[in-house]
């Protein structure tokens, strides 16, 4: 197949990557349950991690520097003003404007111990808190420059004696605090904005945080809720089939398949649901469940395999091919009277890795649709979670009989062992 051909419905002309259903051989009712104790588990993850929701905090390196550079900013200001209107005795203007910033950077440290206090209010409420609390800030600070430009030796910058004389009148003190108080006040509200649009996009980026853990909690909880599934569906029919070993008096058979079982079971259950596993492992379970079988069908199964060396360390979900396996046993050589065929295939195409379960049986018929397991469903649901629509899965059933099983998911190379 050339590189750029089209992807179609049919598969022998292609691989389709969306979840197709046709010939799906599950039970549609097991399959609703399956999906509901799913989104229990979801919900349930969420709500145990909502109580710990708490709104996150500017920190405090965070406000000192934003403090720092409004002052600084400023300093400079005034600074340049000061030169630019030509006064005198600029050194010592520097050394009291100092002061005054000093007194602002202490209030400005007050006004952010206020707002941290409201952190976990709405954000209306804070507002109406940066608002008021900037009141006495800014009365503060115009008091602190009246004090280092007005009361402190203010012959030293206002010598000339009626000048002085009015600078030291109440109703110009008053005035000239209310000035530099309303100044300040916008100064002080400007760093408030700026406190609180940086504490609003932590708040967002901590929400995001918590939805994409969600979100994981959920997939992870998905997965595993989907591979514990197959276990003990399998188990079901393996006890099933011991069950007819015994009551025919196949006790040697019976035996053989016990001991295959136990093998199967703890070579599975010995990984973790979220791993993946090498395609050679994977496979080599399939042939101990093949074994298994065999027992019961010692002339009706016959098995094919064809897996190319270089796809058998890539990466796949662990028993993603059992409800297949299991599929083309409990309905093309359980329901035949002839021998039976069932292959596994796997090839690379597109950069996708493509695994193929088919029998030559009867194909599905109506007996389909009756049943406990969830098969089919069970590994387009994995494939979902596990690879969202960079994987998929479609079934055709051949006109002759026999059915057939495509898997395609992303060639995953490293993560498994």
């Amino acid at each position: 197949m050339s590189s750029d051909a089209p992807v179609t419905n049919e598969p022998e002309a292609g691989f389709l990557l969306p979840f197709d259903e046709p010939a799906l051989r599950f039970d549609r009712r097991q399959e609703d349950l399956s999906r509901r104790s799913l989104w229990s588990v979801r919900t349930g993850a969420m709500k145990e991690d909502t109580g710990d929701r708490r709104r996150s905090r500017v920190a405090l390196e965070v406000a000192t520097y934003s403090i720092l550079g409004f002052w600084l900013f400023y300093v400079v200001i005034a600074s340049t003003q000061s030169l630019i209107v030509g006064w005198d005795n600029q050194f010592e203007l520097v050394q009291r404007r100092i002061g005054v910033t000093i007194a602002g950077i202490a209030l400005t440290f007050l006004l952010y111990a206020i707002l941290r206090r409201f952190d976990d209010r709405s954000f209306g409420e804070r507002i109406a808190v940066a608002f008021i609390a900037a009141v006495p800030c800014a009365i503060g600070i115009g008091l602190a420059n009246y004090y280092f430009f007005n009361a402190y030796k203010p012959e030293v910058i206002y010598r000339d004696p009626e000048m002085l004389r009015e600078m030291i009148r109440h109703p110009y003190m008053a005035k000239n605090i209310a000035e530099i108080a309303v100044s300040r006040y916008f100064f002080l509200t400007a760093w408030a904005a700026l406190y609180l649009a940086i504490s609003y996009a932590s708040e967002t980026r901590e929400a995001e945080r918590r939805v994409a853990a969600f979100a994981q909690t959920a997939k992870e909880a998905e997965i595993r809720a989907l591979r514990y599934q197959v276990n003990p569906h399998f188990l079901f029919n393996t006890l099933n089939s011991l069950s007819s070993l015994v009551m025919t008096g196949r006790t040697h058979e019976a035996e053989a398949m016990i001991m295959n079982l136990s093998t199967f079971y703890r070579t599975s259950l010995s990984g973790d649901p979220m791993d993946d596993v090498p395609l050679a492992e994977e496979v080599r379970l399939q042939r101990l469940y093949l074994d298994i079988e065999a027992v019961r069908f010692p002339d009706r199964l016959k098995t094919e395999i064809d897996l190319p060396e270089e796809l058998m360390q890539l990466c796949v979900p662990g028993l993603i091919l059992q409800p297949l396996v299991e599929n083309a046993i409990k309905y093309g050589v359980s329901k035949a009277n002839r021998p039976v065929t069932i292959s596994i295939t796997a090839r690379s195409e597109r950069g996708k890795l493509v695994l193929t379960v088919s029998d030559d049986g009867k194909g599905p018929g109506e007996a389909a649709e009756h049943g406990t397991g969830v098969g089919l469903a069970n590994v387009r649901d994995r494939l979902q979670a596990r690879f969202g629509s960079k994987a998929g899965l479609v079934t055709h059933a051949p006109k002759g009989g026999g059915f057939v099983v495509t898997v395609a998911m992303p060639e995953v190379k490293d993560g498994c062992h």
